[in-house]
This record gives C-alpha cells, sequence and structure tokens, in this order.
C-alpha cells in the first residue's frame, strides 16, 4: 500500500464517479460525498459528520479544548488545520497560487473562490429568481429577501436587515461623524468605499451585456437579468405585507415602505425624511436653490430711479 504513493497506483475507483484512490478507506469517504451518509454523531448536539476527525474538531467547540498552540503567539484552535492557517498570518506564506495570474492566498477556500473570477463560474443560484452566486453565504442572504427574513438586527435601534452589508451601511448612520467617499466624476457620495468603487466602474467600464429583446445594453449580467423581467413579465420577489409582486429586490424595498412607514433618507440640513433617495436629491437641490436666490436677493443693489 505504502509502494503506491511512489508508483503513484491508485486501483480503488468510485462507483459514482471516476475518481481513485490509493487505499479502500479514503474511498469509502469520498463515496459518503455521493450519498449524503454521515456516520459519526456528536455525543453532545444532533450534528453528524462524514469523517471521524470532523467529527472529534467539532466536538472540541462543546468542551471548548484547544489543543493547538501558535509557537508564534499564545493563541491556540481547536484543528491543525486553522493553526496552520494562522501561523501564515506571522511567516507570510501563501501556498495556495492561481495559475491564471499569480495572485496567491493563504487558504485554499480563498483561492477556490479567486478561480470563479476568472472562469465566471458561480455555482449557487436561488431556486426562485435564477439569480447566481460565488460563495454560498451570499446565497443564503440572498434567500432572505425572498422570505422577507431579517437576521441581521442593529443594536443601537432594533432594525432589522436581510444582509450583512446593509446592516454595515445602516450603522454609519448612527455614527456622529459621517464619513462620506465621494465619487470625484460625479459627485455622489456614499458610505462605503466599496460602494463608491463599485459606482465608479460605471463610469469607465464598457456595457458588455446586451439584451437579444430589444439590444438594450447593461454594466453586469444581474442588471440584464433584471431588465429581462420587463419582457418575460416575471416577478419573483412578492411583499411580505401583500400579495403585490415585483421584478427586482429594489422595488420590492421600496414598496414595502409604504406599509412600515420607514423613511432612511434624511436631509442633514433640516432633518426631513424619504423613502427614496432621488426624493431626497431633489429636495436638497430644490433647498439649494431656495437658498441661493435668497441669498441672490439679499445681495442685489437696489436700482437707481
Amino acid at each position: 500500500m505504502h509502494k503506491r504513493t511512489h508508483t503513484g497506483g491508485k486501483p480503488y475507483m468510485c462507483s459514482h464517479c471516476d475518481r481513485r484512490f490509493v487505499q479502500t478507506a479514503n474511498l469509502k469517504t469520498h463515496e459518503r460525498t455521493h450519498t449524503g451518509e454521515k456516520p459519526y454523531k456528536c455525543s453532545h448536539c444532533d450534528k453528524r459528520f462524514v469523517q471521524r476527525a470532523n467529527l472529534k474538531t467539532h466536538e472540541r467547540t462543546h468542551t471548548g479544548e484547544k489543543p493547538y498552540k501558535c509557537s508564534h503567539c499564545d493563541k491556540r484552535y481547536r484543528s491543525s488545520e486553522h493553526l496552520k492557517t494562522h501561523e501564515r498570518t506571522h511567516t507570510g506564506e501563501k501556498p495556495f497560487t492561481c495559475d491564471l495570474c499569480g495572485k496567491s492566498f493563504t487558504q485554499s477556500t480563498n483561492h477556490k473562490l479567486h478561480m470563479h473570477i476568472h472562469t465566471g463560474e458561480k455555482p449557487y443560484t436561488c431556486d426562485l429568481c435564477g439569480k447566481s452566486f460565488i460563495i454560498k453565504r451570499s446565497l443564503k442572504e440572498h434567500m432572505n429577501i425572498h422570505s422577507g427574513e431579517k437576521p441581521y438586527t442593529c443594536d443601537q435601534c432594533g432594525k432589522g436587515f436581510v444582509r450583512s452589508s446593509d446592516l454595515k451601511i445602516h450603522l454609519t448612520l448612527h455614527t456622529k461623524k459621517k464619513r462620506l467617499y465621494s465619487c470625484s466624476l460625479c459627485g455622489k457620495s456614499f458610505p462605503l468605499l466599496k460602494s463608491l468603487k463599485t459606482h465608479q466602474k460605471r463610469h469607465t467600464a464598457k456595457k458588455a451585456y446586451m439584451c437579444f429583446e430589444c439590444e438594450k445594453t447593461f454594466f453586469t449580467d444581474e442588471h440584464l437579468k433584471m431588465h429581462q423581467r420587463t419582457h418575460t413579465g416575471e416577478k419573483p420577489y412578492m411583499c411580505s405585507h401583500c400579495d403585490k409582486r415585483f421584478s427586482s429586490s429594489s422595488n420590492l424595498k421600496k414598496h414595502e415602505r409604504t406599509h412600515t412607514g420607514e423613511k432612511p433618507y434624511t436631509c442633514d440640513q433640516c432633518g426631513k425624511s424619504y423613502t427614496e433617495s432621488s426624493s431626497l436629491q431633489r429636495h436638497k437641490k430644490s433647498s439649494t436653490a431656495r437658498n441661493h436666490n435668497m441669498c441672490t436677493r439679499k445681495k442685489s443693489p437696489k436700482l437707481s430711479r
């Protein structure tokens, strides 16, 4: 058996796919990914696992045991894999390298996610609206839009949110000195630097996604999908308060405010609030114009008779 590690011989083949293995034990473990069998059950809770090693690591979440200690600092971990990942923060080692662009990563999971950027693959798809995602967590958060669940709650005002990113944006409203990132090309401001960067791409990026029905072009495939619903009539987003349906989650959000009375867009000059950002922008422009006219009237010299 040991010699096979040198010769590369893998005599045990999976009956479900073409993968081959050196040992029967490895084959059995692999086949559970097809059958869904999880023979190892936690004695503290109902969780089950494919491998005994994974069960042991999990049980430490109940016992609090962390046998793996970092040789560079005092941090301890439940598994040797978590320790290895942590130690790379000290050594700077990035063993997982992209063959296409040369970018390196400390974790294999981050490397796999990065590869989707090159392939365009989005393996996690919503069964309700067809939207696809690179990571499973994004799909889970997206499903909250359909279910109406808001698991992310602000500890300052109790407001709930569908996505953790929405909560982060909301929290900036509570900070006394709200930092805004402004676009140098159009002047639009954003509470997050990430939002500004996404916005700026619209000034420079090409509209590579075209609708075959009307030839309209879009920056992203998601915006194209949303637009195509105007042709198909599909409305996958339903209001949790009434039976109204919408083609996009943003339109659903706007509509739901008619039920909740929520007005998240507030003028920092007079305190007036609005349900939509466009209404706030119109208000600001009209206020600026009024103030400008008042100043002009005050400064205008009286005409001599």
